[in-house]
This record gives C-alpha cells, sequence and structure tokens, in this order.
C-alpha cells in the first residue's frame, strides 16, 4: 500500500514533466533513505519544477525552500533572534507559541473580551475578563522566570521548522554561511547565541547549471558542502521529438498540475520504516566491496564513509523494487551515489553494469578465464614437462572447482542454474583434453577436488 503511493506519486509527476525519470527516482531514493540530492544542469531544465511537484505531494510535511546568493544571510534560511529573549520579565515567542495552557487561557480571555465588547453593562463577564487577565499576567510571569534569558531563535517557516528544504545555487552561498549550512545538512542542527535546535529534515534538495571548479584554491572552500549531498543527478535537454510534442500539448491544454497522487508526511516515516527492515545479504556486501575495488582500479576516488554508507541508498532502491532484501541488480540505482564529478558517470555505470546486472554470469567468466589462463600455461608446456603441467593444472581446476561449487550455492533462478552448469561443463572439457593430451583417464572435477584435499 504505502509502496503503491510512493509509484503513484513518481508516475504522476513523470506525466508533468519529460525525460526526467532518473531524477525523479533519485528523489525518491533521496527521501526515502533521508540523503540530500545535488541537481546539475542547465537553465531550462526542469530541476527545481520536478522537485517542487514532487514534494508538493507530501501533505502534512513543512517545506522550505529559497534561492541563494551571496546577500543571503543567516536569518533568511535559520530564523531571526527573539529579542524578547533578552529582554527582562519578557518570554520568548515560540515558548509562548509552545505553550498549551497559555494558549488556552489566551483563547479563553479573547472570548470574554469579545463578549465584553457585545454587552460593556454585563458585570459577570466583565469580572471573567478581569480575573482572566490576572491569571494570564501570573502565568506569564511565571513562565518569564523559566525561560527568560535565554537568548531564543524565532524559526517559523525557516529550516529548523521543516521536513524538506530546497536550497536553489547552494554554490553561491556566501562564505559566512558555510559553517550553519555544513552542521544542517550533515547534523541536522543549527546552533545560535550557543542554542543548539535540532532540525526535523528529511532531506535537503540543491539545483545549479554549474559546480564549483575544486581544483581552483577559491572554491575549494565548496568541496565539503558539495560532499554533503550524497546522491547526485545531471539533467539534460529533452532528447526525443515524440516526448517534446507531448510535453508541449499538455502545456498548451493546460492539463499540468491536476494533483491525485499524494502521501502525508506520516506514511513518509512508515515507508522509511519499511526500508530499513529491507535485509541486506552478505553476499551482496561482499559484491558491493567488489564494486569499490574496480572503481578505484578505474581511478574513482570511493571514499569509506560513502562506501560503509552505501546501505540506505540500496535498502530503498529494494524497496522501491518491491524485494524483501537487497539484490545485485539493486545496486545498479548506486550511480548516482557512487560519482565524484560528471565525468565519472560513464565509468561508474559501467562497473556496475557489469558486475551488478549480472553478477554470477561476471563470476562464472571471470573463474572461466582463470580456467583458461591455466590451460594455456599447460598448452605451451614442452613435451618433456607435460606431466609435470597436468599435475599443475589438476591442483589449479581442483581449486576452480571449489570457486564453482560455491558461486553454484547461490543459484536462484532457471537461468542462473542452466548458466552455473554450461560453466561447469566447459570446465570438465578442458579439464578432459588435457587429461587426453597426456593419455590419462579423465578424472570429474568433483572426485578431483576430492583427492586434492585428500593429497
Amino acid at each position: 500500500m504505502l509502496r503503491d503511493k510512493m509509484l503513484a506519486v513518481m508516475d504522476e509527476v513523470n506525466g508533468e514533466i519529460a525525460e526526467r525519470e532518473e531524477l525523479i527516482q533519485m528523489i525518491a531514493l533521496a527521501l526515502l533513505s533521508g540523503r540530500n540530492l545535488f541537481i546539475l544542469g542547465a537553465p531550462g531544465q526542469a530541476k527545481s519544477f520536478a522537485v517542487n511537484e514532487f514534494r508538493g505531494r507530501i501533505t502534512g510535511a513543512k517545506q522550505f525552500e529559497r534561492l541563494l546568493s551571496k546577500q543571503t544571510d543567516e536569518e533568511a534560511l535559520f530564523g531571526r533572534l527573539d529579542l524578547a529573549s533578552l529582554i527582562p520579565g519578557a518570554v520568548p515567542a515560540q515558548v509562548l507559541a509552545d505553550d498549551a495552557t497559555y494558549q488556552k487561557l489566551k483563547q479563553q480571555l479573547k472570548q470574554a473580551t469579545d463578549d465584553f465588547r457585545a454587552d460593556p453593562a454585563d458585570t459577570g463577564v466583565a469580572s471573567r475578563m478581569q480575573s482572566l487577565t490576572a491569571a494570564l499576567e501570573q502565568y506569564q510571569k511565571g513562565l518569564s522566570l523559566l525561560h527568560g534569558g535565554t537568548p531564543t531563535t524565532i524559526t517559523a517557516g525557516k529550516i529548523p521548522d521543516s521536513h524538506i528544504c530546497f536550497l536553489d545555487e547552494i554554490f553561491k552561498a556566501g562564505d559566512g554561511l558555510l559553517n550553519s549550512l555544513l552542521t544542517a545538512l550533515n547534523e541536522h542542527r543549527y546552533t545560535n547565541e550557543g542554542v543548539t535546535v535540532e532540525i526535523p529534515v528529511i532531506s535537503f534538495f540543491s539545483a545549479s547549471n554549474e559546480m564549483p571548479n575544486f581544483r581552483n584554491k577559491e572554491e575549494q572552500i565548496l568541496a565539503p558542502l558539495y560532499d554533503r549531498f550524497q546522491l547526485r543527478v545531471v539533467t539534460r535537454d529533452v532528447q526525443e521529438r515524440n516526448a517534446r510534442l507531448a510535453v508541449l500539448k499538455n502545456k498548451q491544454d493546460g492539463h499540468f498540475r491536476d494533483v491525485t497522487a499524494t502521501f502525508s508526511l506520516e506514511e513518509l516515516y512508515a515507508m522509511q520504516a519499511q526500508v530499513k527492515l529491507v535485509a541486506i545479504p552478505d553476499a551482496v556486501n561482499e559484491l558491493m566491496d567488489d564494486v569499490l575495488c574496480e572503481l578505484r582500479r578505474e581511478g574513482i576516488t570511493v571514499s569509506d564513509r560513502t562506501y560503509f554508507g552505501y546501505g540506505p541508498v540500496a535498502q530503498a532502491a529494494a524497496w522501491l523494487a518491491g524485494h524483501t532484501e537487497v539484490q545485485p541488480a539493486d545496486l545498479l540505482q548506486l550511480k548516482n551515489y557512487l560519482w565524484n564529478e560528471p565525468g565519472e558517470i560513464e565509468k561508474v555505470q559501467a562497473v556496475l553494469t557489469r558486475l551488478c546486472d549480472d553478477p554470477l554470469r561476471t563470476r562464472l567468466e571471470e573463474l572461466l578465464a582463470k580456467a583458461a589462463e591455466m590451460r594455456n600455461a599447460f598448452d605451451t608446456a614442452p613435451d618433456n614437462g607435460k606431466a609435470k603441467a597436468l599435475v599443475q593444472l589438476r591442483t589449479g581446476f581442483a581449486g576452480l572447482y571449489r570457486e564453482w561449487q560455491a558461486l553454484d550455492a547461490g543459484t536462484t533462478t532457471d537461468e542462473q542454474h542452466r548458466q552455473s552448469a554450461d560453466a561447469l561443463n566447459t570446465l570438465e572439457e578442458m579439464s578432459r583434453k588435457a587429461h587426453e593430451a597426456c593419455a590419462f583417464t579423465p578424472v570429474p572435477l568433483a572426485q578431483l577436488a576430492v583427492l586434492q584435499s585428500a593429497a
């Protein structure tokens, strides 16, 4: 039910915009995993539109949006200092707003005042109004003793009061904002005048038509800010003619912004709870380690923090796919989690596709490649050394058979069983031909592995 609601929102937003399936998928993954998303693309590519259409369908969630510039100050994002909190005898506005007893007395006084206006001659109403006034004043004095003198920030309508934040052009923020933004993005906290406020934000989103040049000394200061956006996606202009024409017609006919699919903030929290229950098998962790090593061999930097933190994004991808545990194919969604700059996207995609699209096939191909190397070493051995080469080949193939057994134990589908059986047949055939070349009777690999273990 909850997954259906998320998919319905995704489908509806996709219907509003052309060729933004990847972006919308990343928005969903960000919200489900509690991660931040950065969107890179040229002006006019509907980056902000997509985010706003999506987050606008989450009912009950407090939203904050701001286009940042060098002139943007902390008050615009995090709220201003409540001067009443510094005045002796005064009570911070936020304390009064949050205090149920104060608000109840205030409402009763308002009603009594309205009644008095209607009939000033009613002494009972006048007495009640006087009594409520005294009670409210006395209660406010008590609140001032408890809360007065502590600097307080008025955060209503700002980041500390929001669940989803869209900070457009975040890299154009002034240097004075950086520390506060870093803490908010990473730790979901804001500190002002020594008072720390917890921020309930689920995800921060940002969009820009350019990335800082982190090799430039002046822009290196922005690198930590960029690093706080765990998910990144690149958009481009609509490529397909039919897609462009469909959007154009909808726009001209006024069919945009018909909102029918929504889910509530409470339902989003429930979705996140379900995502956390998605299991991550040991085999998937091992596969992810293979991905890490391969990317590093390709010259792509993947920090330990990124590697150790991949789980929630993978769980969210699996949940969206309807899986109860993360499957290798779900790791394909990590493409926009693993690249650092756009030039790395193709390499990351290629590595993930090779290792995760059909990991069993990849492992079996690697196994057969090892076997081919061993067979080649046997074939190139001199005639007077064939017997010794065969002994080495038998030892090597026994080890390969044990590797094959471990892979075969993890097969679950008919197709995987077929792939595994074909690989074993190839190994058996290579072993048979090597034995026959030395006039030895071929030994099945299962038996050979047992003999090697006993030796």
